[in-house]
């Protein structure tokens, strides 16, 4: 598949999961661990409590991975978005940013509470400015018309992503899925979000 429609079916594919996660949070399980081993359909993951947890796929699962990317690559009218905490001054002193392809502009749009760390927010909107700052790089950005200051330090991952593959999923493999917990106590997911080349998805 060329690297043009490649591009454009993880976008698709990562918009479909990223939409619903500020809405359904209270619905699903987010698992941020490492894969232990796959017995068969089963993925048997260790959380980042250090409970082991089974999760399965649906049918037709999509894969998609993350991988590295950098302050230089953001420009103003991109769409991005931060995990961050709040300071005293009311900014967010970025954890994380993912850079969205254009296809996927408008995904999760806002500025909500988020359980990567206790009283994190996550923030995703449009890229208005970035200019430089005493501790590091401040990203100007708005959605639905309020403005929120973003601070980048040297300590911040910046990611994108791209289209994975199922034979990426191996033992020791980083991933962050929203799953839906099943009568029999498993969880299930349509897709997969990975580290590619051992990167650990900083969302």
């Amino acid at each position: 598949m060329p690297d043009l429609k490649r591009s454009a079916f993880a976008a698709a594919s990562f918009a479909l999961m990223c939409a619903a996660l500020p809405v359904s949070a209270q619905e699903t399980v987010r698992i941020r661990g490492t894969i232990e081993h796959v017995d068969g359909p089963i993925f048997v993951i260790k959380n980042r409590d250090g409970a082991e947890v089974k999760l399965t796929l649906t049918d037709k699962p999509l894969f998609v991975a993350i991988v590295k990317s950098t302050m230089t690559e953001i420009k103003p009218g991109m769409f991005v978005g931060s995990t961050g905490m709040t300071q005293a001054d009311g900014s967010q002193r970025a954890i994380e940013v993912h850079i969205f392809p254009e296809s996927m502009r408008g995904t999760g749009e806002g500025h909500y509470d988020w359980d990567l760390k206790p009283q994190s927010k996550m923030t995703n909107a449009n890229v208005e400015q970035t200019v430089a700052g005493v501790d590091g790089q401040i990203l100007s950005v708005k959605y639905k018309g309020i403005e929120k200051k973003i601070l980048v330090t040297l300590d911040t991952a910046i990611v994108t992503f791209v289209t994975g593959d199922r034979s990426d999923l191996k033992p020791g493999t980083k991933i962050f899925v929203a799953a839906k917990k099943q009568s029999d106590g498993t969880l299930q997911a349509p897709r997969i979000t990975y580290g590619k080349d051992g990167l650990t998805p900083p969302m």
